[in-house]
């Protein structure tokens, strides 16, 4: 078990570190890549999953897309935990090369995706279809910012692992949406909102015992990806946000 350690700084003040405890680490990751990927697979399982993946019967071809990648990055996020537990850094690093090739995909089906729903009049819950449209659009900005940092800081691990399980904690916002909430009265932005809120209370409260602080990637990163998620039905409901979700219906949907 790791003890504190006691360090002095230049000035004589003493200030106390807990070392990192690596199967703690190992164990919190692994678990939840694990409890994300069955987030992801109870909320789609009706949908997609369950109804054959490929040959579900989903409106739109770009979905079936769309639905592929994300389901790869999940498996990715699995497998690169996996190898970190078994301590086989360098494959994880070398699979890494590659995993890094799908967020810039998944940006720009996230992108397409929401704007062939907004198209097509989706509507989540009772909120109108420029509405929908800003959870998944205001999502990916979120994401598209926390990969990108977790992208450059891959030579710092204790910062690269964060960042990727945010921004992947983002992306499950969307499954947590399609949970029954309505059994208890809750809409599904709400549900949502619920859902990524949990997930990050687990890595602050996993961090504040294990290296007694709140970490800086996720002091910045977190606040993101859950303003992206709690914040997206009031900035949908803008008189802004609907002229830009027309404009983008009106040059954009038509095309996809």
């Amino acid at each position: 078990m790791a003890t504190d350690a006691v360090f002095v700084l230049a000035s004589g003040q003493q200030t106390h570190y807990r070392p990192v405890n690596r199967t703690a680490e190992r164990i919190f990751y692994s678990g939840m890549a694990i409890l994300l990927s069955i987030c992801v697979f109870i909320g789609f399982s009706p949908t997609y999953f369950q109804a054959g993946l490929l040959r579900a019967p989903l409106p739109s071809p770009i979905l079936h897309v769309h639905g592929a990648v994300f389901t790869l990055w999940m498996l990715l996020f699995i497998v690169q935990a996996a190898l970190i537990s078994a301590r086989r850094v360098k494959w994880h690093r070398s699979f890494g090369t590659v995993a890094f090739c799908l967020p810039p995909i998944m940006i720009v089906l996230g992108v397409i995706a929401a704007i062939d729903a907004l198209h097509r009049g989706v509507m989540i819950g009772p909120l109108d279809p420029s509405v929908s449209a800003a959870i998944p659009l205001i999502g990916i900005v979120a994401f598209a910012i926390v990969i990108y940092a977790s992208w450059r800081a891959r030579r710092r691990p204790d910062a690269h692992k964060r960042l990727i399980l945010i921004a992947t904690m983002g992306l499950v916002g969307a499954a947590f949406g399609r949970f029954p909430w309505a059994r208890i009265g809750l809409p599904p932005a709400a549900g949502a909102v619920t859902g990524v809120g949990l997930l990050i209370l687990l890595l602050v409260i996993y961090e504040l015992i294990t290296i007694r602080r709140i970490h800086r990637s996720t002091l910045w990163a977190a606040p993101l990806v859950f303003a992206s998620v709690a914040l997206a039905v009031p900035v949908g409901m803008t008189p802004a946000w609907r002229a830009f979700a027309a404009l983008l219906n009106r040059t954009i949907g038509p095309h996809i």
